[in-house]
């Protein structure tokens, strides 16, 4: 599909019969992705830590929605929710937490990049022989943020924490990711595609968990140079319904900073399109979740090899 005109969720065609899991679906733009998804005919999973809200967003679309417990900062919980996941179309890595102060997972990982990143990569790896169609994977323009990727200490083992750069880490580890994940799948025949996303700005409560004044002030400026989360929701819900090029970086691109506006075809750094470093996070997140991430040829069953601490969750 070319886009030549300004794309919206009223171009999504009839969903029926797609099966769509979309983490963190109990607020925000996962909220809204779900919702839209549903109406269209999908039926929809919401893998939420959160059940009491994910319920309550469930209750509140017409449609076939349902709830799963799944906390992406613990690894014996995603590996529960890995094995009773049956087949389905569309991952949507759609959770997140931004500029939250230090913490660490239940695994010992910072909580963004483990969140953000470390998580998604272990869901996906341990449902890819489950995905029929593609996943598509949040990003955001502050991969743009940080310098590098502090790839001998991405858990903050060894350097003062600032929480804008473990955010923009985290960010660019998505996007890499989802690169080498289509580069992967491309190269073995695989008719699953991996898209990466990024909604541009816009005032959710994402800009309200710093825990300092930012939180006063931090959706009042989103809301001045963002767009209002239904259109901050197009971006995933183009990747996960448009048969477009997976090597593009979706999202709006209005302003400097495209922070808002249409999907469109994006910027991304030079360092989210480096292919040695895509390499290099790949091996890095396989030893740190303990999961052989593994994608066969085309002619072969997708298999995904988890560690003892994730298999024997």
């Amino acid at each position: 599909m070319a886009v030549h005109h300004a794309w919206s969720a009223d171009d999504i065609g009839d969903q029926t019969g797609r099966r769509v899991v979309i983490t963190g679906g109990n607020g925000g733009l996962g909220s809204i992705t779900a919702r839209v998804l549903a109406e269209k005919g999908a039926s929809v999973v919401l893998a939420c830590r959160d059940l009491v809200k994910a319920a309550k967003v469930a209750d509140s679309i017409d449609g076939d929605v349902t709830v799963a417990e799944l906390d992406l900062a613990d690894l014996a919980s995603i590996g529960a929710y890995a094995r009773q996941q049956g087949q389905f179309d569309v991952l949507i890595n759609n959770a997140g937490l931004m500029n939250t102060p230090f913490r660490r997972t239940v695994d010992g990982f910072e909580m963004q990049f483990g969140v953000n990143h470390l998580g998604h990569f272990a869901l996906t790896a341990l449902l890819m022989d489950r995905i029929g169609d593609r996943v598509v994977t949040l990003s955001s323009i502050a991969h743009a943020h940080t310098p590098k990727l502090w790839i001998n200490d991405l858990n903050y083992d060894r350097r003062p924490y600032q929480r804008n750069l473990a955010y923009a880490q985290s960010k660019l580890a998505n996007l890499m990711f989802a690169r080498e994940l289509e580069r992967r799948l491309m190269a073995a025949g695989s008719p699953v595609r991996s898209y990466g996303v990024h909604p541009g700005v816009s005032g959710t409560d994402l800009f309200a968990r710093t825990e300092t004044f930012f939180d006063r002030v931090g959706v009042f400026g989103a809301r001045v140079v963002g767009h209002e989360p239904v259109k901050a929701a197009e971006s995933s819900l183009f990747a996960a319904t448009e048969n477009v090029d997976p090597t593009v970086f979706w999202g709006p691109t209005g302003l400097l900073i495209q922070s808002r506006g249409p999907v469109r075809a994006a910027r991304s750094t030079a360092l989210s399109q480096s292919k040695a470093m895509w390499a290099k996070l790949w091996a890095k997140s396989e030893a740190m979740t303990g999961i052989k991430f593994v994608i066969p040829q085309a002619d072969q069953g997708m298999d995904v090899k988890g560690g003892d601490h994730v298999a024997n969750a």
